[in-house]
């Protein structure tokens, strides 16, 4: 009785003090959370297929990060604003994000988050090219900041546009694989923002060809090309970074969620020529105090090192096709969109939509829909989900189909 009253008063003091972001969250509260699981004070055990929207890559609580954010704790956290003294994992964490890339990807300026890292990407693309126009994607989502909601791309962005504006101004957006629309991109345009694969689309890969002929418009005009891998960067996907898989190097390339190992880190990576244009006319033209915290990047190396020993990348693609195979031929799903732990599961109607949300919290799942796609269910678990559990997620999946 006791614990019930004390959960009662807590979940009373979330909804009076902590500010929301919707008239209806959750309310599940979180006692503890280890691998692909978590769990209520009450002791309920719920799979997590969200991960946290793609940032705990490496499971909850996983030994390696833990220990090394007590040690870096331990040792220094905040000492002075970024990029003024030599601090070891910033240093580390950067040289070995940077020898996974392709060239000439060198030069890593650490942010708090993936909005700040687009920020930075866009103040970047418009002091180095000296031009204006920034052009995004339909359906794209980069964060809620001033500029990064200016590149939510139209029509769908409105909703959550219009009570703010006005915005960054010169910005259009064009349709994601869509060919005909790159002649849009011009001599005006100082960059292009587009994830490699779209996420709150419902994800949406790219169809064959799409990027490369991106990037040679990119190239052609002389306007920067930036990959937003917040929600497809580190393993997401079947290779360390979408843009591997796909085989296209943007000029820039914006990082966050997993990339913090479950801390809160970002980045914005690019060519040391680019990236130097920050230092000068204005000196510090980008500044943080926070960024590349050294215990956020002492978890994110940790969590890097950790996908890299294990191998944890080599298995996603065989999970995620499992996924697909286990749930595709339920007569409830009418597609399974996918880039390797990335899925949506089209069910064709909101309501059903909702009432599968309903069904999945009884049953001890936790889902969750697209910003622009509230048709299908989002399934993105930890990558060291095991095989095991990827078969008895999708046999609670369908029992939950089965009633819809």
């Amino acid at each position: 009785m006791m614990m019930n009253n004390q959960n009662t008063i807590l979940r009373k003091q979330f909804l009076a003090h902590v500010g929301q972001t919707s008239p209806s969250p959750q309310m599940i509260e979180v006692a503890r959370a280890e691998g692909s699981f978590f769990y209520t004070p009450e002791g309920k055990r719920y799979y997590d297929l969200v991960a946290g929207v793609s940032v705990n890559n490496v499971g909850h609580a996983n030994e390696q990060v833990v220990r090394a954010v007590q040690e870096q704790a331990a040792q220094y956290m905040h000492v002075m604003v970024y990029g003024e003294l030599v601090e070891r994992p910033q240093v580390v964490y950067a040289t070995k994000v940077t020898e996974a890339m392709p060239a000439p990807l060198d030069s890593v300026y650490f942010v708090n988050s993936g909005a700040e890292a687009v920020e930075g990407a866009l103040k970047l693309a418009k002091r180095f090219t000296g031009r204006t126009e920034l052009i995004s994607m339909r359906r794209a989502y980069h964060g809620s900041t001033h500029g990064a909601m200016s590149m939510m791309g139209t029509p769908e962005g409105e909703e959550w546009k219009a009570a703010f504006r006005p915005l960054l101004p010169d910005v259009q957006a064009i349709e994601f694989n869509d060919f005909g629309a790159l002649e849009r991109i011009t001599e005006r345009t100082a960059c292009v923002l587009a994830e490699p694969v779209q996420g709150e689309a419902g994800v949406r890969p790219p169809v064959e060809g799409y990027l490369q002929a991106l990037r040679r418009r990119c190239d052609e005009v002389g306007a920067l090309l930036v990959f937003d891998e917040i929600q497809t960067g580190m393993g997401r996907t079947g290779e360390l970074f979408a843009m591997i898989k796909y085989g296209v190097t943007p000029d820039i390339v914006c990082l966050a969620k997993a990339f913090g190992g479950g801390m809160p880190l970002g980045a914005f990576v690019s060519s040391k020529r680019i990236m130097d244009t920050l230092q000068t006319n204005p000196t510090l033209g980008h500044i943080t105090t926070f960024g590349g915290h050294p215990v956020c990047c002492a978890a994110g190396l940790a969590a890097f090192d950790y996908l890299v020993e294990h191998r944890v990348v080599e298995q996603v693609e065989a999970k995620g096709a499992l996924y697909e195979e286990l749930l595709a031929d339920h007569p409830q799903v009418r597609e399974i969109r996918r880039s390797g732990l990335l899925l949506a599961v089209e069910l064709g109607s909101s309501e059903k939509l909702f009432r599968m949300m309903e069904l999945f919290h009884e049953a001890g799942i936790l889902s969750d829909w697209f910003l622009y796609c509230d048709t299908a269910f989002r399934i993105s678990p930890p990558l060291t989900i095991s095989e095991e559990e990827v078969r008895d997620s999708a046999r609670i999946i369908r029992t939950c189909l089965d009633r819809l």
